[in-house]
């Protein structure tokens, strides 16, 4: 009696390893790939501490608990706008072994830290030489603004691991999980005023950051895909450019990243 189920199940599971065999079979070319993506991001930040040195004023101060926002861009008109005027982000990678499930990648944030405006900041440490613990309102009439608007930018050099998730039978459409981690430089654009004390803004490499990043990918017909990943980050900033002085800043970051992708194998078959 149970011999018809015993044949029928065998069947299957040969059917299922003939499938998954010839995927693998596919996938396991001896080749590389690279790939290349764009995509655009948006983030919350953890309220951090900002400090001020301005040696040549006698000013050593620190701002608390400083709550900072990101500026989308896409969400008010992403095509009326330079592509690279909103929060943008791009990848490029290759997998390198034999099944592609390892790689490495650059991987590039254009993000933007602002104070928010309006807020109450208390204010600690040593300004004209002499103490000070009090409070202060954070906006433009006031003389006080901080902006990394044209990019917070964390740069990272990642290594990636791809574990494949899922596919259709005809392998057209497939699944897969990105892991990543890396370390790499910030490239802030500084631009702020303390005190009615403004800046010269402009560019600068400007301290470190580290990364963890969880992807799924959806491949369509070997070369198309779709990203979707989640990213924490920690950057920290030292020698940011203010009036007459520099400042430290740290603050970590949670990310959510969509992306448009373009892969293909290099390489010959083995």
């Amino acid at each position: 009696m149970l011999l018809p189920f015993v044949t029928q199940a065998q069947k299957e599971n040969t059917t299922g390893s003939t499938t998954l065999s010839t995927y693998s079979s596919q996938e396991s070319q001896g080749r590389g790939s690279f790939y290349f993506s764009w995509g655009y991001n948006t983030e919350s930040y953890t309220k951090s501490n900002v400090k001020v040195n301005q040696p040549e004023l006698n000013n050593n101060y620190t701002f608390e608990n400083i709550k900072g926002v990101d500026h989308k861009g896409w969400d008010d008109g992403l095509f009326s706008k330079p592509i690279t005027i909103p929060q943008y982000n791009y990848r490029l990678g290759y997998f390198f072994n034999d099944k592609k499930d390892l790689g490495v990648e650059i991987n590039f944030d254009h993000t933007k830290f602002i104070f928010e405006l309006g807020q109450d900041a208390k204010i600690t440490g040593t300004l004209n030489g002499k103490s000070i613990d009090s409070t202060v309102t954070f906006t433009e009439e006031n003389g006080f603004f901080y902006y990394l608007n044209n990019g917070a930018n964390f740069l990272l050099f990642n290594l990636v691991k791809r574990i494949h998730l899922d596919h259709n039978k005809s392998g057209s459409i497939k699944t897969d999980i990105l892991a990543k981690a890396g370390v790499g430089p910030v490239i802030p654009h500084v631009e702020n005023s303390f005190f009615g004390l403004k800046n010269e803004p402009h560019f600068q490499v400007g301290g470190w950051n580290v990364g963890l990043e969880a992807a799924i990918r959806t491949t369509f017909y070997k070369h198309v895909y779709l990203e979707f990943a989640g990213k924490l980050d920690y950057a920290r900033y030292s020698n940011l450019k203010v009036y007459k002085g520099t400042v430290k800043h740290a603050f970590g970051t949670a990310e959510l990243i969509l992306n448009l992708g373009y892969t293909f194998n290099v390489g010959k078959k083995k």
